[in-house]
C-alpha cells in the first residue's frame, strides 16, 4: 500500500485518564470489530488487565478508516472521492514502571494523542512520556478526554495543556469515551496531522524492523511486535536479532484487527507481528531490531537492557513445587524480558528465587500471574532495593576498608559491626499537585528524606515540585501516603540517579525465637524503631494464634526493640468432668501445663501465605 494512506501513532496517558476507552470508541468508529464482539476495554486481553482497569502489555491494532476527501479538506472538481487509510494504533501502558516499554514503542510511530483527563488535569507521568515523544520529534495532538463528565474542568485543563505544549487552543481537540462524542473528528485530525512513513530505502534484500513488545505461545513460540521501517518481510524468510544474535525463521507473519490475522508480506510502514517459532527465555527483548540473515544490519539505535528496580525473593509455600515455580517464572520470562530471576536458598524458607522487577507495580502482576496462571501458593519477602556495601577487613584492627559487594536481599545484609559505608541509589522525582496540597507534601517529603529543588506553577492552580529522594524511601509508601495527602490529585514521575551515602540498618522479624527471612529489611537507622514497632503491631494483628503462647519481636541494632505476644488457644481440659475431688482436675491440668511448655520449645509456627501477602501490602 502508498506509505502515504498509512498513519503510525499512540496514546499517551496517565493512568485512568480514558485511554483504553477511547481506544474501544476509535475501533467502533472504524468497524474494525463487529458490534456484537464489542465490550469495554477490548484491547486490554489479560484478565488482570480489566479487573485493575489498567494497560499492563501494549497491544497493537491496524484499523481501516475509509473517509471522503471532503472531509479532509481536499477538492478534487467537486466530487467526493473515498479513500481508504490504515491507521495503526499502539495501545501502551500509563504507569511508569513501563516507562521503557513505551519509549520504544514511541520510536515505531510518527505521532501520539496526549490524552489529558479534563477532570484531572496534566499528571507527572504525562509529563515523561510528552518529553520522550518531544525528544523523538513525533508530532503531538492535544486531546481532553471526559468532556461529558459533570466534575469536567475543560476551560481550566484547557489552558494547562495550552502552557504546557505553548500551543494554539484550537489545536487541541475534545472527546468522550464513553459517549463517542468528538471520535470521528478526532480520526480526521490524525490523517490531517500525523504524517505519514518514510522508507529509507537501502537496496534490495534490506529489512529492519523494531521489536516494541513480544508475548509467548505454547504452540508457535515467541511472537514479536514489530515496525517495519525499511524492506519487506514474509513468511520462511531466515532472519536475525541484531542484539541477541538469535536467527530463526518467520513462520507467519500479519497484523492486528485486533486478533492476529495473517498476511501475505509485511512491508515499510507496516505494524505487525512476526511467529519466529523460538522456545527459549532471554533472545527476544523490546528495542532490539530484527534483520535478515544474508544481509545483517546494526541495531536501532536507543536499546538498552530495562535494569530491575525492586528485588524479592519467592518461595514456594509446597517444597515440592519448587520445580513447578522454576518452569513458571520461565514460561513468564518468555512474555516479559524486563523481569530477572536466579535461584537462592533460604535455611527456613528452603529453595526459591530472587527475582528483580521494575516497580512495585510490576512485582505485583508477576506474582499475582504465578498465582492465577500457575496455580502456586507462594511465600514473597520483603520488597527491597540494591545497596551497595564496604565491609570492614576482618583482619584489620584498623577498621581498613575491605570488600566492596551488592546486597539484593534484607536477609544478607551484614551486621553493622562489619559495615564500613553503605551506598544506595537515589530517583529523581517530579510531583505534581494543585497548590493547596503544597504544604501537607512537604511535610510528607520531609518525612521520606527529600531533598526539594525548584516548584514551578502552571494552570490556575497547579504546581511542580522537583525533588530528589532515595529510591528505599519512595518505595515505602510514599505514593499511597502522596495520593492521602493531596485529596487523590497528586501524582509522580520518577528516573534513578546516583548513588549516595546510606545510614540504614537491618531489622529482623522474629516469630517464636526465629527470624523469619521474609519479613527482615533494611530500614533508615533513625525510623528503625518506628518500623519495628508498625511491622511487629501488624503482624500481631493478622498472624492466627496458636496452640502456645507465641513472641513476636522486630531486632535491630543488636537488640530486640519491639514486642508483642499471642496468646495461645485456651481449652478447658476440665469440662467434661463433674464432682469428684479436685486433685483429679488439678492433675489434668498440671499435665497440660506441661504439655504447653514442650510444646514452646519444640513446636514451630507455621505462618499461612496471605500473611506473607498482607505483610507484602501496605494498608492491610
Amino acid at each position: 500500500m502508498n506509505l502515504k494512506y498509512i498513519r503510525n501513532f499512540s496514546i499517551i496517558a496517565h493512568i485512568d485518564h480514558g485511554k483504553s476507552t477511547l481506544a474501544d470508541r476509535m475501533l467502533e468508529t472504524t468497524h474494525t470489530i463487529p458490534q456484537r464482539k464489542m465490550r469495554d476495554q477490548v484491547l486490554d486481553s489479560m484478565e488482570l488487565e480489566r479487573e485493575r482497569g489498567i494497560t499492563i502489555k501494549m497491544q497493537p491494532v491496524r484499523m481501516e478508516y475509509v473517509i471522503t476527501d471532503d472531509k479532509l479538506g481536499i477538492i478534487n472538481g467537486g466530487k467526493k472521492e473515498e479513500t481508504k487509510y490504515i491507521l495503526n494504533l499502539i495501545d501502551t501502558p500509563g504507569h511508569i514502571d513501563f516507562s521503557y516499554e513505551v519509549s520504544r514503542a514511541l520510536k515505531a510511530v510518527e505521532g501520539s494523542i496526549l490524552l489529558v483527563d479534563s477532570t484531572q488535569g496534566v499528571q507527572a507521568q504525562t509529563l515523561t512520556t510528552l518529553n520522550m515523544a518531544r525528544e523523538g520529534g513525533i508530532k503531538i495532538i492535544p486531546v481532553l478526554s471526559k468532556i461529558d463528565s459533570p466534575l469536567a474542568r475543560v476551560d481550566e485543563v484547557t489552558k494547562e495543556v495550552v502552557e504546557l505544549l505553548n500551543c494554539d487552543p484550537n489545536e487541541i481537540l475534545f472527546v468522550s469515551g464513553r459517549t463517542g462524542e468528538g471520535v470521528e473528528n478526532l480520526l480526521q485530525e490524525i490523517i490531517k496531522r500525523v504524517p505519514p512513513p518514510v522508507e529509507n530505502y537501502l537496496g534490495e534484500n534490506v529489512l529492519r524492523a523494531l521489536v516494541f513488545d513480544f508475548k509467548y505461545s505454547s504452540h508457535r513460540g515467541v511472537i514479536v511486535f514489530i515496525r517495519l521501517l525499511d524492506g519487506k518481510v514474509k513468511k520462511g524468510e531466515s532472519l536475525i536479532f541484531s542484539v541477541s544474535g538469535e536467527k530463526f525463521i518467520s513462520l507467519e507473519v500479519g497484523t492486528f484487527s485486533p486478533e492476529e490475522t495473517p498476511r501475505e508480506y509485511l512491508e515499510a510502514g507496516d505494524t505487525g507481528y512476526i511467529v519466529t517459532g523460538i522456545k527459549r527465555p532471554g533472545i527476544a527483548s523490546v528495542g532490539d531490531t530484527i534483520t535478515k540473515e544474508k544481509n545483517p544490519l546494526p541495531a536501532l539505535s536507543g536499546y538498552m537492557q530495562p535494569l530491575p528496580v525492586v528485588w524479592a525473593s519467592v518461595f514456594p509455600e509446597d517444597a515440592d513445587d519448587f520445580l513447578e515455580l522454576k518452569m513458571s517464572l520461565g514460561k513468564l520470562r518468555l512474555s516479559d524480558s524486563s523481569f530477572s530471576y536466579e535461584e537462592e536458598s533460604s535455611g527456613s524458607l528452603g529453595r526459591g528465587f530472587r527475582c528483580g522487577f521494575l516497580g512495585m507495580l510490576h512485582l505485583e502482576i508477576i506474582t499475582e500471574r504465578l498465582k492465577r496462571e500457575f496455580n502456586l501458593m507462594l511465600v514473597i519477602t520483603t520488597p527491597s532495593i540494591t545497596y551497595e556495601v564496604l565491609l570492614k577487613n576482618p583482619s584489620s584492627n584498623l577498621g581498613q576498608v575491605g570488600k566492596k559487594v551488592k546486597i539484593y536481599s534484607p536477609y544478607f545484609f551484614p551486621d553493622d559491626g562489619n559495615i564500613d559505608t553503605v551506598f544506595e541509589p537515589w530517583v529523581d522525582l517530579k510531583i505534581i499537585s494543585p497548590i493547596k496540597f503544597i504544604g501537607n507534601i512537604m511535610q510528607l517529603l520531609f518525612d521520606h528524606e527529600a531533598e526539594i529543588g525548584e516548584t514551578d506553577n502552571f494552570g490556575n492552580n497547579r504546581s511542580s515540585i522537583s525533588v530528589k529522594m532515595p529510591l528505599r524511601e519512595l518505595m515505602r509508601n510514599f505514593f499511597d501516603e502522596l495520593k492521602s495527602v493531596s485529596s487523590g490529585y497528586g501524582s509522580i514521575s520518577y528516573e534513578i540517579d546516583d548513588m549516595r551515602k546510606a545510614n540504614v540498618t537491618r531489622l529482623d522479624i522474629l516469630v517464636a525465637d526465629e527470624i523469619v527471612p521474609a519479613f527482615s529489611r533494611v530500614v533508615s537507622k533513625r525510623r528503625a524503631e518506628e518500623e519495628a514497632e508498625n511491622v511487629v503491631e501488624k503482624l500481631h494483628s493478622i498472624l492466627p494464634r496458636q496452640m502456645f503462647t507465641t513472641k513476636i519481636q522486630g531486632k535491630a541494632l543488636g537488640r530486640i526493640i519491639s514486642s508483642r505476644t499471642i496468646q495461645a488457644f485456651s481449652k478447658d481440659v476440665t469440662q467434661h468432668m463433674y464432682g469428684g475431688d479436685v486433685t483429679r482436675k488439678n492433675k489434668l491440668r498440671d499435665k497440660q501445663k506441661k504439655g504447653k511448655k514442650k510444646m514452646k520449645e519444640r513446636g514451630r509456627v507455621n505462618i499461612p501465605q496471605d500473611v506473607f501477602l498482607k505483610m507484602m501490602r501496605s494498608g492491610e
